[in-house]
């Protein structure tokens, strides 16, 4: 069976689903292959995101189409007429050919491209149902027993179903599922009905495009044409008082391929030096092929910025540390860049946990700065160290740990942390901490607690644990 057809084979007279033994007796030249469906529809797809040059909402139509939603673009071609003869252009470039149509409605376009007398197609605004009453039933994407009822009833077509009751048109059905599909596929083309629309890739939250007149051939003009884009788009993001946590620099080349990066950030930011210098070494690496024709630069994700001084007359002195951040993330990976961040409990073992630098931030506010400090090196878990005090309640005078015995000379402390009594009592948690800074004779400081009370009813007896290691 024939599944597609070129120009030449249709004029000899083949139709698609015609029979092949039928085809070659009607043309024997006939040259055929075998259908791959699959390959078809990786080609489409592959053709709908090139397509994002021309929208960021979009997605396949069926098995032979694409839709774009272009509100608010063709002005940045010179009006539809001439977004239209581009795309028209492009395709064929490619080597497709491909019927366009623009109208207001997606059921509308629909059916303009793959019916309407010629192509390209303009439907003037608010009149997309006289431009659709010539056409056949067939264009309101029915089921073909539906379309075969309704020639059968003489309404051949989509005008004739305009002036029809439409108590009538459920009655001449005798089903009322086929009377609801051909009122709900009519109202979805004349717009009196919204018709849902799932976009291959979400649309981003800003975006600037940067076409050229004449492809790039150089890594150095598309670093050139990054840096423009950084700032067009970071003046937008300043106007909404926003800044992009996920950036996406798109390259359209004139060969009809493409090709993404994408970065995180460790924090909002609106600052064009920064947002470029992330994809700077990764644009290098990216071959232009024929040359690249558009470039766009879009926030995929943002977050409420807003403007803050952090000095009147000079510089804080402070660098900040999320553009180191990004910059290694984006050379070796968000997952490969961890951070600390805080979580809700105020035992030291579980007061912070790594996670990916890219993370949003944590709920639980940052440990106050006026704790005593904590030691630079935090053991995994307590270990247990045999100490002598001068009396019960008092410091360790010395301690054996890891079997090497140690004289305490200055002592800091204590720091009491209670239990948490509602989790679970495991080991040392369910009872307080006493905490010390203590260091020994040859200058060395360590973080001990005793866990327990003495006096306490329980079996237990307080114990000694040493915790960390201050550098």
């Amino acid at each position: 069976m024939l599944n597609a057809l070129s120009a030449a084979a249709m004029h000899a007279g083949l139709i698609p689903g015609m029979g092949l033994a039928d085809a070659r007796a009607i043309c024997p030249p006939l040259l055929t292959t075998p259908a791959e469906p699959e390959k078809d529809a990786e080609c489409l797809l592959a053709l709908a995101r090139w397509s994002g040059r021309y929208s960021p909402s979009l997605n396949v139509d069926g098995d032979d189409g694409l839709w774009l939603d272009v509100s608010g673009v063709p002005h940045l071609f010179g009006g539809a007429s001439a977004l239209l003869a581009d795309m028209a252009k492009r395709f064929a470039r490619l080597g497709f050919t491909a019927r366009l149509a623009f109208a207001e409605t997606l059921g509308g376009a629909h059916a303009l491209a793959r019916y309407a007398h010629s192509s390209p197609f303009i439907a003037p605004q608010g009149k997309i149902g006289e431009a659709m009453a010539p056409l056949p039933v067939e264009a309101l994407r029915l089921a073909g027993e539906i379309v075969r009822l309704l020639k059968r009833l003489g309404l051949k077509h989509i005008g004739q179903l305009y002036d029809l009751p439409r108590a009538s048109l459920e009655r001449r059905f005798h089903s009322r599922e086929a009377a609801e599909a051909v009122l709900h596929r009519l109202d979805q083309a004349l717009g009196r009905r919204e018709e849902p629309r799932t976009p291959l890739l979400p649309a981003p939250d800003y975006a600037a495009r940067l076409p050229f007149p004449e492809p790039l051939i150089t890594h150095e003009g598309v670093v050139a044409g990054l840096d423009h884009l950084a700032e067009k788009l970071c003046q937008a993001l300043t106007l909404a008082r926003r800044g992009a946590r996920r950036v996406r620099l798109v390259i359209y080349r004139a060969d009809g391929t493409s090709a993404d990066i994408d970065t995180g950030l460790s924090a909002p930011s609106r600052e064009p030096s920064h947002l470029a210098r992330l994809f700077a070494d990764r644009v290098s690496a990216i071959d232009v092929g024929y040359g690249v024709d558009l470039m766009v630069f879009a926030a995929l994700a943002t977050e409420p910025l807003l403007p803050a001084q952090t000095a009147f007359t000079r510089r804080e002195g402070r660098e900040r540390q999320e553009p180191l951040i990004d910059r290694l993330a984006s050379r070796l990976g968000g997952a490969a860049v961890r951070r600390l961040f805080s979580r809700e409990s105020h035992m030291p073992e579980r007061a912070q946990e790594t996670r990916s630098a890219l993370a949003g931030a944590s709920p639980w506010s940052e440990p106050s700065s006026a704790k005593p400090p904590r030691p630079c090196l935090l053991l995994a878990e307590p270990e247990p160290v045999d100490v002598l005090a001068e009396i019960p309640e008092g410091p360790p005078a010395r301690f054996t740990w890891r079997r090497v015995t140690r004289r305490v000379v200055k002592v800091e402390g204590p720091e009491r942390i209670a239990p948490e009594w509602w989790r679970e009592l495991v080991r040392s948690s369910g009872r307080p901490r006493d905490y010390y800074r203590i260091e020994d004779e040859d200058g060395r400081r360590y973080w001990v607690f005793r866990a327990g009370l003495y006096g306490d009813s329980g079996p237990d007896l307080p114990a000694w644990y040493l915790h960390g290691v201050f550098g």
